[in-house]
């Protein structure tokens, strides 16, 4: 291993290739500097040995400057959880954080701005700038009354895999969100859904325009991943007619309680 200082994550798999939640994991922006993540089949003889591994999957973290720390992973098999751990011993294995006597704890970047690390974030007034209006790309927006849930989340997180692929190619770069119009309702004026859950795409780019899921003309078509796949191969193919915002100017965001508790 060639970065002793780094925490590497392995999988241990009795599957061929990394589930997507590995790939998620390794991509997350705040791992990509401090953490290596790898992958081991059970083909792997000679690995799976040295490692001593019994079960699949089994996650391991190696650590400490002389890779001298072994720590086994015992929880679920989620996204979240796995994540979670290996944020908690990745930072304890570096040194360079070390909390005083008083264990005061400076806040991570996901405590500070949690949609950098989700998969699907929301949209919000701090967190527009950094997942939409400041980057590259066209920002599609699921649009929600209330919460997103996490099947919507999957699916989104599904649809977005599936274009990211055909867009690499093309060099176009798609960015997915979700946001609640319960509370932005100067954006619910603007984007006008026939009926939710909807979504449009919005590009942030030269002039603020955007484009809208069809409903049908008797709204009998619902917002889900056939409809939404069809306004993004619509977008995609240069069909889809953009709408630009009235004074080229956002509306206004909803003012939050700091105290919100993150989901």
């Amino acid at each position: 291993t060639s970065d002793p200082t780094k925490p590497k994550v392995l999988l241990f798999s009795n599957k061929k290739t990394p589930p997507t939640i590995w790939k998620a994991l390794s991509s997350e922006t705040v791992f990509k500097r401090t953490v290596k993540f790898g992958f081991v089949s059970e083909d792997d003889t000679d690995i799976v040995q040295k490692f001593k591994v019994k079960k699949f999957p089994t996650v391991l973290m190696q650590r400490g400057s002389k890779a001298e720390i072994k720590e086994t992973y015992s929880g679920d098999m989620k996204f979240t959880a796995l994540k979670d751990w290996v944020n908690l011993h990745s930072e304890s294995g570096m040194g360079d954080k070390v909390a005083g006597a008083g264990g005061g704890k400076e806040e991570s970047i996901e405590e500070a701005k949690p949609w950098l690390v989700q998969e699907v974030p929301e949209l919000t007034a701090k967190s527009q700038g950094d997942v939409c209006f400041k980057g590259e790309g066209l920002c599609v927006i699921y649009l929600k009354e209330g919460d997103i849930s996490q099947g919507e989340t999957d699916m989104l997180t599904g649809l977005s895999k599936k274009f990211t692929s055909q867009l690499s190619d093309r060099g176009a770069k798609m960015k997915w969100m979700w946001m609640n119009l319960a509370i932005e309702t100067e954006y619910k004026t603007l984007f006008e859904p026939a009926m939710l859950p909807s979504a449009v795409v919005f590009n942030p780019h030269k002039r603020l325009r955007f484009t809208k899921l069809d409903h049908g003309e008797d709204n009998e078509v619902e917002g889900d991943e056939q409809s939404l796949t069809n306004l993004l191969d619509k977008v995609l193919g240069g069909d889809a007619r953009f709408k630009m915002v009235p004074g080229q100017k956002l509306p206004g965001w909803a003012k939050r309680d700091a105290k919100k508790t993150e989901l």
